[in-house]
């Protein structure tokens, strides 16, 4: 269950919380003065999103090393040609 507190109530709810998020996976945001400061989330959802962090500067590393040699001029055009094929299928998928 996804849910919002205020700092003050999650201060003194904090045990309820932790147990909700732990055993029921529930996400708590957490506001100050109606602003988002925080978000508790179960454990296990933040080790995926390390992980797919991890996983994507590495691909960015990758890239980077692929393609130091490649004069930028030759990468933004394969970027955009890259771009219009994306284009051009989602409108023949959106005309179906």
């Amino acid at each position: 269950m996804k849910r919002t507190l205020s700092a003050v109530e999650a201060r003194k709810k904090l045990g309820e919380i932790l147990e909700g998020v732990y055993y029921r996976g529930d996400e708590v945001v957490i506001e100050r003065a109606g602003k988002p400061m925080a978000v508790v989330i179960p454990a296990r959802l933040y080790e995926n999103i390390e992980r797919t962090r991890r996983r994507f500067w590495e691909l960015v590393e990758a890239s980077w090393e692929k393609n130091k040699d490649v004069p930028f001029k030759v990468i933004q055009a394969e970027v955009d040609e890259a771009v219009k094929e994306v284009r051009r299928e989602r409108r023949r998928q959106s005309a179906k």
